[in-house]
């Protein structure tokens, strides 16, 4: 006769698990709209020479290929990250 075994207790839902990690909660599509709206199509793709953000640029387009290719989304975080800092920057001025 076995006993049911009981799963191990839920983290609280009220406390982050991430609570230092800026992109925690920040979807890639959230990304990707908010560096096109900071840099524009054009910046954004010379920062990051990729065609999706270079050539017909779309946030479809530029989901579908980020979602594959994991060395372009660690850029977008990146570029994610700075732009973040630099606005934090510009706000305290």
């Amino acid at each position: 006769m076995s006993t049911p075994e009981t799963p191990p207790p839920a983290p609280p839902a009220n406390k982050p698990t991430q609570p230092r990690n800026p992109l925690h909660g920040v979807t890639l599509e959230a990304m990707v709209v908010g560096l096109a709206h900071y840099f524009g199509w054009d910046e954004l793709g010379r920062q990051i020479p990729i065609r999706c953000f270079q050539i017909d640029p779309s946030v479809g387009s530029s989901l579908k290929f980020l979602r594959k290719t994991p060395w372009a989304r660690e850029k977008v975080e990146s570029l994610y990250l700075f732009m973040l800092r630099d606005q934090r920057r510009n706000a305290q001025e």
